[in-house]
């Protein structure tokens, strides 16, 4: 009986462990590339995690990908089908489009937008969620304050 009710008690906290990792993950990821410009660190956001989690869901059910219509935070969408992908790889092909990104002039040459979401100055919090099905994955990713302001430089 002992052996079974620590059983129970280890299994339960590895299942907090991988939930508590996500969060984790998903922060460093992002305060990797923040620090390669000098910007703050983000904190993670319970109350954007649940809005990313809505949201993923929802394009996941209904079989589409488009950003939230009328959002009130920066949101970052990903997808993948046929295989799955880790917080770091999301992250990377956002960050990646940098290159897109001339400082200088402060435009974009093809996508950049996800980027300088990712390395806006005035952004504080970052919450993320990833809804999965047999084939494909959503991740979205929602900042406040939001980023992307025309005219004005992420850092």
């Amino acid at each position: 009986m002992r052996l079974a009710l620590l059983i129970l008690v280890l299994a339960a906290g590895s299942v907090r462990a991988q939930k508590d990792g996500f969060p984790r993950d998903i922060v460093f990821a992002h305060n990797q590339i923040r620090a390669q410009v000098g910007v703050p660190p983000l904190a993670w956001s319970d109350h954007l995690g649940t809005i990313a989690r809505d949201w993923a869901n929802t394009l996941l059910s209904r079989r589409e990908f488009s950003h939230r219509p009328n959002g009130k935070w920066g949101e970052n969408l990903f997808t993948i089908t046929g295989a799955r992908a880790s917080s770091t790889e999301v992250i990377r092909v956002w960050a990646d489009e940098s290159r897109n990104y001339d400082y200088r002039s402060n435009r974009c040459r093809d996508v950049c937008g996800h980027y300088t979401q990712i390395v806006w100055r005035d952004t504080k919090q970052v919450g993320c969620a990833v809804a999965r099905d047999n084939r494909r994955e959503i991740w979205v990713c929602n900042y406040d304050p939001p980023g992307n302001w025309v005219g004005r430089r992420p850092y």
